[in-house]
């Protein structure tokens, strides 16, 4: 009877699973499958917690994507304790698991998902101060739980985020914190990844796609940016004075370049208005404010500092990329923080040397990848370069960058993950390092905040992360402070450079391809000279190439594929040697004689003449002499006789290319088509064996014949 009665209570055990949702304590068991289901949020009300909160609202929707039919998933709400220490922040936001009870029963969405379906759910949570009694950082779950085909009941998808609580629901407001923070917004306008397939000298712009277009149009990308930014300057001069923009030149030189008109797809471009009405927004919203340089196209400058042609190290790379204060001067009308840059990755020393060439003595960094002895509070002189490193709070950074999934836990993802409400971590986490729930926050501690570089959110959340940081103002938990107040104070120790643990790969631009694309610009730069008609200088043609090569070292590449990150630079070398070509003849050459001058016709169409070397390839019968260097004129077509030597009669053919003394290829070679009467030495000495040989045979048959002759008579 034993075995009966333990068969029966295991069907009943799954029966009450598969009705009212598997118990609490299955939900929180590593699961390392992966994602079956998505959530989607879409609506979190209220973001921070105050006395006068009496609801919490969470929204959204979860969608099939798996391949297997999912029954009767069911959602809910749980709370984790009070967070106390920075130990504990880090942990939820890497995917720990956090010890947190149910705020709500689980709800069953409908009764079966098939794969690709999604259904809505709408969550409300009475706020009445019993599970958030206390003011600080509680780390929240939507979890949602259903049953795979062929499976058991287990949790599906879950997204984790931090709830601010400034008092108790239903409780009277606290008085503002005795030490509140300084804080300071770092704001980026950057492009998601460089856009640009060709901008040779003198050309049109070609876009690799229209993703640039969208986002410069209203509720893109960067218009979401910019207008949130502008409504925050217009509505809260608390927020006004706290932000300083940072900005990528590659972008603006971009933009610049689409108001003039561009191609996309083989067409004109149609974002050229949207361009100019971005562009002068931006203008709008910088003009006398706070701003700051980025590297050209964002590049990792380690792996520019790899990058090397044929005589060594290529230092003109790194200049190029931190030479764009001029461009943000020049387009914006406003002058960049002198000596400031925020550079991505970690630079290494060669890199940091070269900032200092380029006269950048303030490095902007994630604090966390600053070594000290000492715990750091504030500016720190970095070991041995000398320059100072302005640190960026790290745990805000990694609530608002996000992570990865814990490959114990794949199915659960982060707020930041989610864009109607990824900076709502950040907002956490500004209000625990200002002090909510710890204890050992310094009266007026700085506070450098920096969303991510490439932040992707729509203008609503945006907004919402600023006029929430605009009530913290308010409120008193902390106080708007311009990073120039910031870079003013004294550096206090010093510090080293280290990549920090949430580094990732800086950039898929391989520094090898990159080297080689370098070693063909330097080739074709060292063949041009200025023509005294068109007067342009050589490097101004070649400097396509060189930017292009730095955006292949772009950070937004990180999960590009390799061949996107060069696609640029091999249209720009494309783009010059092209206008240098052998022109394919309009019918077969006779060749008068064996050592008859081949014509060869070369077009430069370059603004600098150009030094070049005609070279045959697969030109079997053909002897070519000694290639020597010819120099053609800009603009301009010249004749030149190749000194060949004929082996064999007949019809031959030959393919004619142009390179550079380096050996750089030019335009594409041209086939040749040549005829010839003219024996060659093989052909004579064949000749005269076999001449040879007949007279020898027929000698032979004479000597013979008189001898017969002579015996007959």
């Amino acid at each position: 009877m034993k075995r009966p009665a333990a068969f029966f209570l295991s069907l009943l055990f799954f029966a009450v699973a598969a009705l009212f949702g598997a118990p609490a304590w299955a939900q929180d068991e590593p699961n390392p499958e992966p994602p079956r289901l998505r959530i989607d949020l879409t609506q979190l009300s209220p973001r921070v917690v105050t006395g006068d909160s009496d609801l919490l609202t969470v929204s959204g929707t979860v969608r099939n994507i798996g391949d297997r039919r999912i029954t009767r998933p069911q959602a809910r709400l749980q709370v984790g304790e009070r967070l106390t220490s920075d130990r504990a922040v880090t942990g939820v936001l890497s995917g720990e698991q956090a010890q947190d009870t149910p705020l709500t029963d689980f709800s069953t969405l409908t009764e079966a998902l098939e794969p690709g379906q999604s259904a809505r759910f709408d969550i409300r949570v009475p706020l009445n101060g019993r599970t958030l009694s206390k003011p600080g950082v509680y780390p929240m779950l939507v979890n949602v739980n259903g049953t795979p085909e062929f499976g058991g009941a287990a949790r599906l998808a879950a997204v984790s985020l931090l709830m601010p609580v400034l008092s108790a629901p239903g409780g009277k407001a606290n008085p503002p914190a005795a030490k509140r923070a300084n804080v300071s917004v770092l704001w980026p306008i950057t492009d998601s990844t460089p856009h640009v397939l060709s901008s040779p000298y003198g050309g049109q712009l070609t876009l690799s796609d229209d993703t640039l277009e969208k986002e410069l149009k209203p509720d893109g990308r960067l218009y979401s940016l910019v207008s949130a930014a502008r409504a925050a300057q217009e509505n809260n001069p608390r927020v006004r004075d706290s932000l300083c923009f940072a900005i990528d030149p590659d972008l603006l030189q971009t933009v610049d370049a689409m108001t003039r008109g561009y191609v996309v797809g083989g067409a004109p471009g149609p974002g050229g208005g949207a361009a100019k009405d971005w562009l002068s927004s931006l203008q709008a919203l910088v003009k006398g404010r706070c701003v700051v340089t980025m590297p050209f196209a964002d590049a990792d400058l380690t792996t520019l500092g790899k990058v090397h042609s044929a005589t060594g190290a290529d230092p003109d790379l790194l200049q190029s990329a931190l030479g764009g204060a001029a461009t943000i001067q020049r387009l914006l009308g406003v002058r960049p923080q002198e000596g400031v840059l925020w550079p991505d990755g970690t630079p290494d020393s060669q890199a940091l040397i070269a900032m200092a060439g380029a006269g950048f003595t303030t490095v902007l960094t994630d604090g966390s990848k600053l070594q000290a002895k000492a715990p750091i509070s504030g500016a720190v002189t970095l070991s041995p370069s000398g320059q100072r490193a302005q640190p960026i709070d790290g745990l805000i950074a990694a609530a608002m960058t996000g992570a990865p999934p814990n490959p114990q836990f794949p199915t659960t993802v982060g707020a930041a993950s989610q864009p109607a409400i990824s900076g709502q971590n950040g907002l956490a986490a500004i209000a625990f390092e200002a002090g909510l729930g710890r204890t050992d926050t310094k009266p007026n501690a700085r506070l450098l905040v920096a969303p991510p570089r490439r932040w992707t959110a729509p203008t609503s959340e945006l907004t919402t992360f600023l006029d929430q940081l605009g009530a913290y103002f308010a409120d008193g938990l902390a106080t708007g402070a311009p990073l120039t107040a910031q870079l003013q104070a004294d550096a206090t120790g010093t510090a080293s450079l280290s990549a920090g643990s949430r580094d990732q790969p800086a950039s898929t631009g391989d520094p090898e391809a990159l080297s080689t694309l370098d070693t063909q610009a330097s080739g074709l730069l060292s063949a041009m000279r200025v023509d005294t008609t068109a007067r342009v200088q050589p490097e101004a043609i070649v400097a396509p190439v060189r930017d292009a090569i730095v955006r292949g070292a772009s950070t937004a590449w990180q999960s590009a594929a390799p061949d996107a990150a060069v696609a640029n630079a091999n249209a720009e070398l494309g783009a010059i040697r092209n206008q240098v070509t052998v022109e394919q003849p309009k019918q077969t050459i006779a060749l008068a004689s064996g050592s008859s001058p081949l014509p060869v016709y070369v077009r430069n169409d370059l603004p600098v003449g150009i030094t070049a070397q005609i070279a045959l390839k697969n030109n079997i019968g053909i002897r070519p002499l000694a290639p020597q260097q010819t120099p053609f004129p800009a603009h301009a077509g010249q004749n030149k006789y190749l000194q060949i030597e004929a082996l064999r009669a007949g019809l031959l053919s030959v393919d004619v290319s142009l390179t550079t003394p380096t050996g750089t290829s030019l335009g594409t070679p041209a086939r040749f088509e040549l005829t010839s009467t003219e024996y060659g030495p093989i052909t004579i000495i064949f000749t005269v064996v076999a001449g040879a040989a007949l007279l020898l045979l027929a000698s032979r048959r004479i000597y013979r014949r008189i001898k017969e002759s002579r015996k007959a008579g």
